[in-house]
């Protein structure tokens, strides 16, 4: 069987691989599954929304047919007044493009971007569909190590820029490692970016759960913003629409044109019925949408307050969806996260999944998605993990 060999160099996609490491084992009822390996709602859409999408099953033809290559116009059209609001700058329909979720935006953003042989600068712990896209597509993905609190720093990714670099690419709040990038940590890339003639590439999938208030930076506010910044969104998360796989882009509408070419030869079109969900969720869940951020926010903090209880692990982030650690065994972390399968009833992902090949760190990391389990299972993650010994 032939294949392309650049598949060949990339890892199996990571949660589907830590699925099978579930294969065989038995939980008992006394000590079920703890699975904090994915970041996504485990939960239905609100009634609500759920009312809107069966409403539109039944009487709009349109929901059941092709539409527009860049999403419905109503949704781009609410994306760039409610981004202009909140980022305080002024963003238009023809600069908002909808996908089939955020990975595809990315994806369709680096195929305008990048190809065979040029560089895209991600920091580490990466984001590992971002790593996989590139590695298939033959782009170098140049690491950019991260410092306290895994943030990056702008002149270490500009000793990385070279005549081949084409993005630099900024996941905030991050996933895996959970941090908030500042405001001025941010602007300080785009300027980078701009200085450089390459690039910045912005992922705010989980912009909704960002502890901080106001807007948490003011790209959208340079007039030039077009010439540099590409903003990644999705609505998968805030409205638990995973299934229904739509996201957003933001960028100049030159490049929108080319991303269209994209989008046409994957998949024609949006999910229709997500995107009527996601409309009709901006549109009336606001306050909804501010519970489900508190309720994150309350998991965080238990996160936060009970990590102490772990001996001899480091916290190393915290936001959003995501704890970041360091585990203090001598066991590899991709080893750690089977056995704690078996030992322990819980599944998480490894930090071997979000690091270069080989990088020692990423064996002595770990990441948990702790969205998925409300403050009793916090607590019984805690009490599962300080009780193993390796």
């Amino acid at each position: 069987m032939r294949l392309n060999p650049r598949f060949a160099e990339t890892t199996p996609p990571p949660v589907m691989e830590a699925r099978r490491w579930l294969e065989g084992v038995s939980f008992p009822p006394e000590r079920p599954l703890l699975n904090v390996s994915q970041a996504a709602p485990v939960d239905p859409p609100p009634q609500g929304l759920r009312e809107a999408l069966a409403e539109a099953v039944l009487s709009e033809d349109a929901a059941h047919l092709y539409g527009p290559v860049l999403g419905l116009p109503e949704l781009r059209a609410e994306v760039a007044s409610q981004w202009s609001e909140t980022y305080g700058g002024t963003i238009a329909p023809e600069q908002v493009a909808i996908t089939s979720g955020c990975n595809q935006a990315f994806v369709a953003a680096m195929s305008t971007l990048a190809g065979a042989g040029d560089e895209v600068i991600l920091p580490t712990p990466w984001y590992f569909n971002h790593k996989m896209w590139l590695d298939m597509q033959g782009v170098r993905t140049v690491p950019l190590a991260t410092g306290a609190g895994l943030l990056p720093d702008a002149d270490a990714a500009a000793a990385l820029i070279t005549p081949r670099t084409r993005a630099i690419v900024l996941v905030t709040p991050n996933n895996p490692g959970g941090a908030e990038y500042p405001a001025d940590l941010v602007r300080t890339f785009f300027e980078l970016a701009r200085a450089r003639g390459i690039a910045l590439i912005v992922d705010e999938t989980y912009r909704d759960f960002d502890s901080r208030s106001g807007a948490p930076h003011d790209l959208f506010s340079d007039p030039d913003w077009t010439d540099t910044l590409i903003q990644l969104y999705s609505f998968s998360k805030a409205y638990r629409l995973t299934g229904h796989r739509v996201g957003a882009m933001v960028a100049a509408p030159a490049r929108l044109m080319e991303v269209e070419k994209f989008l046409d030869t994957v998949a024609i079109c949006p999910n229709q019925l997500g995107q009527r969900g996601a409309l009709w969720g901006m549109r009336n869940l606001r306050q909804w949408l501010a519970g489900e951020r508190a309720e994150i926010l309350a998991r965080r903090a238990a996160i936060e307050d009970g990590f102490p209880r772990l001996e001899g692990w480091k916290l190393l982030g915290c936001g959003a969806y995501f704890a970041y650690a360091e585990h203090p065994f001598a066991m590899a972390s991709d080893d750690l996260a089977r056995a704690l399968v078996r030992d322990a009833g819980v599944l998480l992902l490894p930090g071997t999944m979000f690091m270069p090949a080989g990088d020692p760190a990423g064996r002595r990391q770990l990441r948990i998605a702790f969205a998925n389990i409300d403050a009793t299972g916090i607590d019984a993650l805690f009490s599962r993990l300080e009780s193993i010994t390796f």
